[in-house]
């Protein structure tokens, strides 16, 4: 296992941006940047042994700012959708700062994903990789509360890799972290993820309005383009006329309320041509799916490729959207004393 440290870009105000190179003895390498404490690349060998980027990037390191902003990035204070920018909490309303659709959108105007993290290698047992830090003062984006947040990416000897997730604050608030890469494992920029088949480990979903803001209550996915407890083609299911995939925009961009409690199995996702597949484990309540139904080919990626619609998939694990706005679902407040963890596990192999 070994870890190297260098410089990946300077940005605009001329602050540096680190990339941490973490490589197994399975093959399996990841490349992680402290510009929203992102997974920026990672290769990952087929059934003949090819390594292949299969998370999307972006060709310039500004566009990491702009448009490309939640590629394999840690997303926070609180990932997903708060509907109106409106957080109730302990009596008391707060005002989030919201993006173009009224609605707060994973941390609002200047979420986590924008900002630069410290960040050191670290080595667990047999696994290594790198440690984040960032400080969210109080009222950050409307948020209550000074929180400070640490991710962890482990990769171990057989090509797994964990993404750990801590947080405390000095006064209640609400925190959802998660990690938003987007998987193609044909390799970034070849083609759609259309042919991949995936399997959710859920018998319920949260059903949405058309702002994709949930609506109630999980509903059974038995019956609709949702049940995903076996291996469908993803192809098969976003063409779909059903009005929730109609509402994301011929696609996914749903939470799936998954089955079980602590580090369990969530998701399963693999690409028959390669023979490429992760398996998802969380100790999340919830795995927001999104299939990438807006991608215009404005972006491309490392390859030069342009990244058009259905270009990745991102398996989101985390608490559910909205939640501060919805007792029934599991809560996100944390107050002081307490700390905040969560841990996810890309478990990569290939037939």
């Amino acid at each position: 296992m070994t870890v190297s440290q260098g410089v990946a870009a300077t940005l605009p105000d001329g602050r540096s941006v680190t990339r941490w190179t973490i490589a197994s003895p399975s093959g399996v390498r990841a490349e992680v940047l402290s510009l929203g404490a992102r997974l920026q690349a990672l290769y990952v060998p087929d059934r003949e042994g090819r390594r292949a980027n299969v998370v999307l990037g972006c060709e310039r390191a500004g566009d990491l700012l702009g448009e490309g902003a939640y590629f394999g990035a840690t997303i926070g204070r609180y990932a997903n959708r708060i509907a109106h920018g409106v957080l109730p909490l302990d009596g008391t309303t707060h005002r989030l700062t919201t993006q173009p659709t009224g609605h707060t959108l994973h941390g609002g105007r200047d979420g986590f994903a924008t900002r630069l993290w410290d960040g050191v290698p670290v080595r667990d047992g047999r696994r290594a990789g790198v440690r984040l830090r960032l400080h969210s003062p109080d009222g950050d984006q409307g948020f209550p509360g000074a929180l400070t947040v640490e991710t962890t990416y482990l990769l171990d000897p057989a090509g797994r890799l964990c993404i750990g997730y801590r947080a405390t604050t000095d006064a209640p608030t609400v925190v959802n972290l998660t990690n938003h890469a987007y998987f193609n494992l044909a390799g970034e920029g070849n083609g759609t993820v259309l042919d991949h088949l995936l399997r959710v480990e859920a018998r319920g979903y949260l059903p949405v309005d058309a702002e994709l803001i949930p609506i109630g209550p999980a509903a059974r996915v038995l019956g609709t383009p949702f049940d995903l407890r076996e291996e469908r083609r993803i192809g098969d299911r976003v063409v779909d006329g059903d009005q929730q995939i109609r509402r994301a925009g011929a696609g996914f961009d749903h939470n799936w309320v998954l089955d079980g409690n602590g580090l369990r199995p969530a998701a399963v996702l693999s690409h028959p041509a390669s023979g490429r597949r992760v398996e998802c484990l969380t100790t999340e309540p919830g795995l927001q799916v999104y299939t990438g139904n807006h991608f215009d080919g404005t972006l491309r990626g490392p390859s030069g490729r342009p990244y058009g619609t259905y270009a990745g998939v991102a398996l989101e694990t985390q608490h559910f959207p909205d939640s501060p706005n919805h007792p029934e679902y599991p809560s996100t407040v944390l107050r002081p004393g307490e700390e905040f963890r969560s841990m996810t596990v890309y478990r990569f192999s290939a037939r």
